[in-house]
């Protein structure tokens, strides 16, 4: 993995987590991006191609409460998580934990 960008990294471990993690209607997969300005979280069906729900902000506690709240309006109540090849922590987490605070699960 010589000379290879951080982004470049990022995307093979999200390649690697997109090949387990799918999402269907009744539980679909909440996705995760983080840029250097804002979070955006979504809710997505794989099976049709929908997004169910979206929400994007700089606050991660902000941002996992209003995606839980549209996903519990919608009738979801389970998400499978998919980190987006970013780490398990921070924001990523809190938005996580924000998430399921506010009803949802995974």
């Amino acid at each position: 993995m010589a000379n290879t960008s951080n982004i470049q990294k990022r995307t093979r471990r999200h390649a690697r987590i997109r090949a387990r993690v799918s999402g269907t209607m009744e539980r679909p997969r909440l996705s995760v991006f983080k840029s250097n300005t804002a979070l955006v979280a979504q809710l997505i069906d794989d099976v049709n191609g929908v997004t169910l729900a979206y929400a994007k902000g700089t606050d991660a506690g902000k941002v996992g409460a209003e995606i839980a709240k549209a996903g519990v309006a919608k009738g979801v109540l389970t998400a499978v998580f998919d980190r987006g090849g970013f780490i398990y922590t921070g924001k990523v987490k809190a938005l996580a934990e924000a998430a399921r605070e506010n009803g949802l699960k995974f």
